[in-house]
Formats: structure tokens, sequence, C-alpha cells
């Protein structure tokens, strides 16, 4: 291609043009390019040289920096995370578990948790959290289906849930650890979005306290640090160190960033040291953003306290409105906060829209937030709720495991005509990246009429080889 630089600008120069542009990010990463504890990546850049350590043989100052973020999240031992809270579940995973054996999951986990059963080969069995049938969200996961679960299949030792999800719903760890180690189990908890937690009594506690044995935390979206960094804690003596440690090695770069490892480590000190006065202040700045929408007539801010919701307790850092009582789409909403008032959210669904807030948000920010929100409300008609289902409540059947599924025979098929095939393929939404369809399930009709209806609606369904989600890789039964 012959183009002249000014017809294609580099990614750098659109990163830099964006950068200075009056968009507020109301979206990952969760420093908000507010945060800057060095300048010149460059001159930062460097490999295992002498003095700087080894993350995956840490002995000096790599090793001195997970201690500290140990203390400050009270874990028995924490490993840096440089390829993100997905290596983190890959490898949590597998420490808990044997090749071929099997897991109790979430049905709202992260692709990454179904990546982890693919790749060691697991038999799933699920967790359907609670459903709020007007907004389109997932509850709590209930304990006493956990323990009803685990008495079902004796076999069952590894339990893997989400909390808080990524619309800031949190489940009650602490019942479900008590149940899990009860029946000599492991409990993992992807706390991705949780990684501010326990460090204010506003915010829900964080799962270690709670007795998780292995917690997932990203760094990067909800404080301020750089994007793909993340924390994997492992609390008491249930998990194998050094089965952990090895897979660890496996799923994360040989050559580990030190510029995002100084990020953690930035992160970590500024948290050490300011926390306490970071997070009165964001909790005080959250407070007045949500007296200043709880007055909306048409759009609906989620408190996290609705019965519906059935949430053991809420992340009120999470901003999600939700548009069910208008004629506006969760896209339509989230395109016009883009387009009239340069306020880019992390996420739109069907019937609600998710603003990641954190302590590196200004409060002019927050107030640009709440002005456009209270302005677009009062152009909007009320109308009657409808139902809206959540992504984590299809409960397809299972014919084959995802390993299985995934190595037979296969053959394409256009998606409209797909009805009673078993899948070959993950089918998600992204963000959030909940699979509503996985490898070895067959596709019902009222999900494939689901499916259509995200595509026709402009969702992007991925996880499918064809990108356009037109045609869908289906298992080949007659090889």
């Amino acid at each position: 291609m012959n183009r002249s630089k000014e017809a294609d600008p580099s990614l750098a120069d659109r990163l830099i043009t964006y950068g200075q542009s009056a968009a507020y990010p109301f979206h990952m990463p969760g420093h908000k390019r507010q945060f800057h504890p060095f300048f010149d990546p460059y001159t930062m850049d460097i490999t295992e040289i002498y003095g700087f350590d080894n993350l995956h043989h840490a002995e000096g100052i790599l090793l001195e920096a997970q201690q500290r973020a140990a203390y400050l999240y009270h874990a028995s031992e924490t490993f840096y995370l440089v390829n993100g809270s997905t290596c983190g579940i890959l490898a949590a995973v597998a420490a808990a578990t044997k090749r071929g054996g099997k897991i109790l999951m979430a049905r709202n986990c992260h692709k990454a948790a179904y990546h982890a059963a693919l790749l060691n080969d697991l038999e799933v069995s699920y967790l359907y959290p609670a459903a709020d049938m007007t907004r389109g969200l997932s509850g709590a996961i209930d304990p006493d289906e956990v323990e009803e679960m685990l008495k079902k299949d004796a076999s069952l030792r590894t339990v893997l849930i989400t909390s808080p999800t990524y619309d800031g719903v949190c489940s009650d760890v602490r019942r479900i650890a008590e149940i899990v180690h009860q029946h000599d189990g492991i409990l993992i908890v992807d706390e991705a979005h949780g990684a501010h937690f326990g460090m204010h009594p506003y915010f829900p506690e964080h799962a270690l306290s709670c007795g998780a044995d292995l917690v997932i935390n990203s760094v990067h979206k909800t404080l301020p640090s750089l994007t793909q960094t993340a924390l994997l804690h492992v609390q008491g003596t249930r998990v194998d160190r050094e089965r952990l440690k090895s897979f660890l090695g496996i799923y994360q770069t040989s050559s580990p960033s030190y510029v995002l490892m100084a990020g953690i480590d930035a992160c970590v000190r500024l948290l050490l040291e300011h926390g306490t006065e970071l997070f009165d202040a964001f909790a005080k700045r959250l407070e007045r953003l949500r007296a200043q929408l709880s007055d909306l007539q048409v759009l609906e801010l989620i408190r996290g306290t609705e019965p519906k919701l059935q949430a053991y307790d809420y992340d009120r850092s999470k901003i999600l409105i939700a548009t069910q009582r208008s004629s506006l789409s969760g896209s339509e909403l989230s395109e016009i906060l883009r387009s009239q008032y340069q306020l880019e959210m992390e996420m739109d669904s069907e019937h609600y829209v998710t603003a990641i807030t954190t302590i590196a948000d200004t409060e002019e920010g927050l107030d640009r937030l709440a002005e456009a929100l209270i302005r677009i409300d009062a152009g909007l008609e009320r109308r009657p709720e409808q139902m809206a289902q959540p992504l984590a409540m299809w409960k397809n059947e299972a014919v084959l495991r995802i390993q299985e599924a995934v190595d037979a025979g296969k053959k394409s098929l256009p998606l409209v005509q797909s009805e009673g095939t078993v899948s070959a393929e993950f089918v998600y939404l992204y963000p959030p990246g909940i699979p509503l369809l996985v490898p070895g399930e067959r596709i019902s009709g009222e999900l494939l009429e689901k499916l259509l209806q995200y595509r026709a609606d402009g969702f992007a369904l991925e996880g499918m080889a064809d990108y356009r989600g037109e045609e869908i890789r289906v298992v080949d039964m007659q090889r």
C-alpha cells in the first residue's frame, strides 16, 4: 500500500492525538491517563540483566516487590502477572486440577476459565448465578447450590467463581469458601475487577480475607497500573506452590516486561503510602456522583441493593445505567455519550452501559458523566420494562467435553442453519467475554434466535472463525 503518513497515521500518532483530546475514559485501564509514575518507557525497557532479578526465579528486587504486594493484600504469597489475569486463571486452574479431571465453575466466568478447562481436558459442571430478568444482569452464586453440587459429585475438588462480576455483583465468598473446604476442595476466585477490594470500608471485602485459596486481580482494571498487569495471590497450604509456579512459567512470557512490572510496583507503593487518603476521597466522589444520578426518571442507576439483582454485595465503583425503561438500547446510549459528550464507556449491553471508575477519576470527569446522563434522561419518555436474559443463563445441552469437540472433525454451516448441531467453537460477546456457547454444546433454537438477534442489533459475535458471525464450525458427527 502506497499511503502517505498524513493519510495513514501510525498507531502511536493516533494514540497521542487521542490522549490529547477531550475524550474522557470511563473504561480500563484504571490509571485513566492521570497517573504517571515514570516517563519514557524506552529508557526502562530491559531484560534480565545483572541486578534486576528474574521473575521466574525471583530472589532479589522482584521477590521484594512481590512480597510488598503480598503484604498489601495480606496474602501468603503473591505473584506478578504480565500476561494479564488470563495467565493467572490458566495457571491457577492447572495447578488446582489434574489433567482429565473435573471442575465446578460458574457459568458467568470469563472465557479464560473455559480455555483453562480446554487446555486441561476438564469435565466441567456449572453453577448458574441468579438472574435479574429486567436489566439482563447476572446476580450472585448461591452457596447452597455449591454445596448441593459438591454433595452430588464427591469427585469435584476444584471450584472457580467470578466475584465481582463484570457488573460489580459479588457472591458470598466467605460462605462458599467454608463449603468448599468442608469438602476438602480448593476455591479459586477470579476477582479481576476487584483489585481495589479491601482497601476501604466503602468497598467489599477482598476474596483472600474471605478464605479463598487462589485469587486473581487485574491491577490495571480498577487501580492505576498499566494494561496487562495483574496479580495472583495464594492463601494457605491447599495449593501446591511448586506446581503453581511451574504453570506460571508455562503461561507467562519468558521475557516479562520490566516496564509493566515497574508499573505494578509503583501502584502497590502508591497504595501502601497514600491508599487511605486516595480511597477516602474516591468514596466521597462516588457518593456525590451516585446522589446526582439518583433522580434519573427514565434511565436507571443500578444501586446493587435491588432485590431482583440478588447480589450478596456490590461494588459501587461500577456505574451501571440501565435503559430498559426507555426507547434506547445500551449501545445507543453509549454512542450518544461518545459522540455528543466525548465520554467513552467500558461496555454497552442490550439494556445497560457500564462505566468503570477508579481513584484516578477526577471530580470534573464524574461531573461530566452526571451532567450528560441527566440531560439525556430529560429528553426520554418512559415506557414499560421489557424482559432481558443475562448472558450467563444459557443452559445448553453438553454433548461432548470441550476438548473432544475442539479435536473432533468439523464442518462449517451458515449460522441460521445450525439449530440442533453441536458447536465446535466458542461464541461470546466481548466485552465481557462470557461464552454464550461452548464447544461440545448443542445449539438450541432459542439460543440461535438470540445469537441472530445480537448480530442484527450490531453486536459482534466473537470466538468464531468467521469474524462476520455468519458461519459457525460445528462437530461433524459423521466423521
